[in-house]
């Protein structure tokens, strides 16, 4: 398939110039007619590689910057609006490339718009471009295209991205204050190893004498970071490589994920977020229409820990054995607790599922913020214990030598 690049000019008499992917001149002509454009210019790129490579990097952010999620978010809303007024596909993609502000959204959309008007889908085309819309976007939109809902799909998306970004906010404004601690203890003992600790080991050596051992084992820690302070930071940052490495294998991520799971408060924060992430995405997806267990397959997506995806996987299996959905849950009560599958097992014989599901997905995001502010008041006095505790013995080890100040000066 070459690649044309044209010149031409809009229903509404503006010029107007891109790059369409075309098997020929004619079809590209043809393309643009549909289009509504007039041409002004049409001549296949000398380079093909090199006009994707182009609008490659400037839809990645390379040199017009990245497309926000704010901006995802309201080009979503916007689509859904023009679809559900009767608008079709490609017109209110034209119309929305027409009217971003932001030069990286409307080099997307217009990407976008030529790909649907080239004869690809909706999902295909926003598949191309994973760093805006992830799977689970695509996935529901691709369900929403089969299914002939495509503004309802939209607008469940945009919705539940709200949502969603609220309850990360959440998760991440009650992690700033450990966050601070952590970085404020760190500092501390940096201080008092390279700063404070030497001036008084130079104290101790003029007087002679044997020091305690708590203050001598502090001192040789104070020399040792001092003297391999480069060194230090070398080996800990081939080490957070190196562990963050490990992290991205599925082992490693699978292991750091039971670990997370089996701790207790930060194991519930966490299933919580997961069990509300679901069920709000299969609540709005069985709501749309989609069948159950391609709305599984999209909502296990969703849970972001692989962990417990796997068990929904296996409920997903189950079901299409023709087990109840509540019964194929039950086999997590981590994720899933007995509560909850009793009341979705309540919800599918009275035919609410889709409700219940978005029910308890906003029940459980209240509870998440209570467990949330739980972990808060857990983390703050033990963050403080331990930096009291490093602090305190530091003080500690380097006041015994005074105590014994007599001693010392023998």
């Amino acid at each position: 398939m070459a690649v044309f690049a044209y010149t031409a000019l809009s229903k509404e008499g503006r010029r107007t110039s891109g790059t369409m992917a075309a098997d020929s001149r004619s079809a590209a002509l043809a393309q643009m007619s549909r289009q509504g454009l007039h041409p002004v210019s049409l001549a296949e790129s000398k380079n093909a590689a090199a006009a994707e490579k182009k609008v490659a990097a400037e839809v990645s952010g390379a040199k017009m910057g990245r497309v926000s999620q704010k901006s995802i978010e309201s080009f979503t809303r916007e689509l859904a609006n023009l679809l559900a007024g009767g608008v079709s596909l490609s017109r209110s993609l034209g119309l929305l490339r027409r009217e971003a502000s932001n030069p990286a959204a409307q080099v997307l959309w217009g990407r976008i718009h030529d790909d649907v008007v080239g004869g690809t889908s909706l999902a295909d085309a926003m598949a191309k471009f994973p760093k805006s819309f992830s799977s689970v976007y695509v996935a529901m939109v691709r369900a929403g295209e089969a299914g002939g809902f495509l503004e309802v799909v939209l607008t469940q998306i945009a919705e539940f991205r709200t949502r969603e970004a609220d309850l990360k906010g959440k998760v991440k404004g009650a992690m700033v204050y450990p966050a601070v601690l952590v970085v404020l203890a760190i500092g501390v003992l940096i201080f008092l190893l390279t700063f404070f600790i030497p001036r008084f080991s130079t104290m101790f050596s003029d007087f002679g004498g044997q020091l305690p051992y708590l203050t001598q084992i502090i001192i040789n820690i104070s020399h040792f970071v001092r003297d391999y302070i480069l060194f230090v930071i070398i080996a800990l940052v081939i080490g957070g490589l190196a562990f963050r490495g490990y992290l991205a294998s599925d082992a490693g991520r699978r292991r750091l994920e039971k670990i997370v799971l089996g701790t207790p408060v930060l194991g519930n924060v966490v299933a919580h977020f997961a069990l509300v992430r679901f069920c709000r995405m299969l609540g709005t997806l069985v709501g749309a229409g989609v069948p159950l267990v391609s709305s599984l397959r999209t909502a296990r997506q969703a849970i972001g820990n692989q962990t417990l995806a796997d068990t929904v996987l296996h409920a997903i299996e189950e079901v299409q054995r023709g087990i109840a959905l509540s019964k194929a849950l039950s086999d997590n009560a981590k994720l899933f607790p007995p509560s909850v599958v009793e009341m979705i097992a309540v919800a599918e014989e009275t035919g609410r599922l889709d409700k219940e599901l978005v029910r308890l997905a906003m029940a459980y995001e209240q509870d998440l913020d209570r467990q949330l502010r739980l972990l808060v008041s857990v983390v703050e006095p033990v963050m403080l214990f331990i930096m009291a505790g490093f602090i305190g013995t530091i003080v500690v080890g380097m006041l015994l030598p005074i105590f014994n100040l007599q001693d010392l000066m023998k």
